[in-house]
């Protein structure tokens, strides 16, 4: 008796009634929020006619002293709440990481980590505008707020994922638990670290621009104001010059990473000899 062969591509049925059902709810979600199709092509005429009203970008010289004013304020806002925030996400990163910490001091950690997460910038700067006022406090208190949720929760699990046989070897030398982290843990971690850090100092740029429209500084302000003005022109060169400012921190995070995730210069960071590959064969020798 001849058997036919197994075919090789069964029909997944769950999945083609997932992508229905997901299909059905998009275009019912469509029809509750009014997204019809003469709504559409009638925004694409008043796109055309606010285009057309921002070209070209107005760089005068008192607006150009109003651009040059607003980048740097939220460049300065940006690099302070990266740095604070930074200095503060490592130890709770390190005191969340659940293989290092025991739940007594990994689940508080981790409840400051949520409470971080929860909110958007633009929400934690609203709250500090009312509590501080206006102006670049409130914004880099938002930022700083938003930069420990992120790279802490990532530099715990970052660490969660760590071997733990050159930590076990740095410890059974009879180093104290300082040297443990700076020998066992860090080495391993400090490339992706670094990679949040940048990331992070990236976004803080981006995000700096927007909590100015609320009042936190920077020069979202200055764009917010430009749009109450019905001055597109200006609107287009502020546009402009943000991108140019998060361009230049792209190339700045790339130099950064290029030059500190070295080995070399990892050694240096961790003493004479130490790399996370000198460290790891250690550990793999004890």
């Amino acid at each position: 008796m001849t058997t036919l062969p197994r075919n090789p591509f069964p029909v997944n049925w769950p999945a083609r009634f997932g992508w229905l059902a997901l299909a059905a709810y998009v275009v019912w979600a469509a029809a509750q929020l009014d997204f019809t199709w003469s709504r559409f092509v009638s925004g694409l005429d008043n796109a055309q006619r606010f285009l057309s009203r921002m070209f070209p970008p107005n760089f005068s010289g008192d607006k150009w002293e109003m651009i040059v004013k607003g980048l740097t304020e939220s460049l300065e806002i940006a690099i302070i709440a990266s740095a604070i925030g930074i200095i503060i996400a490592l130890p709770i990163g390190l005191m969340s990481a659940r293989n290092l910490s025991p739940v007594w001091i990994s689940w508080p950690a981790r409840l400051v980590i949520a409470l971080c997460r929860s909110f958007h910038p633009v929400i934690v700067a609203i709250i500090f505008v009312k509590a501080v006022g206006f102006g670049a406090i409130a914004g880099i208190g938002a930022l700083v707020i938003a930069s420990i949720g992120f790279i802490s929760k990532l530099f715990a699990e970052a660490i969660e994922e760590i071997s733990l046989k050159q930590v076990e070897a740095v410890r059974a030398s009879g180093a104290s638990f300082f040297n443990v982290l700076t020998y066992g843990v860090l080495p391993q971690v400090f490339g992706r670290f670094l990679g949040f850090c940048t990331y992070q100092l990236d976004s803080n740029l981006r995000n700096s621009t927007m909590v100015g429209i609320v009042g936190a500084g920077g020069v979202g302000g200055t764009l917010f104001a430009a749009f109450q003005r019905f001055d597109y022109d200006f609107v287009l060169a502020i546009l402009i010059s943000i991108i140019s400012l998060i361009f230049a921190g792209e190339i700045l995070s790339n130099i950064l990473r290029a030059v500190f995730l070295d080995n070399k210069t990892i050694s240096g960071w961790f003493g004479k000899g130490t790399s996370t590959t000198t460290v790891a064969k250690r550990g793999e020798e004890e």
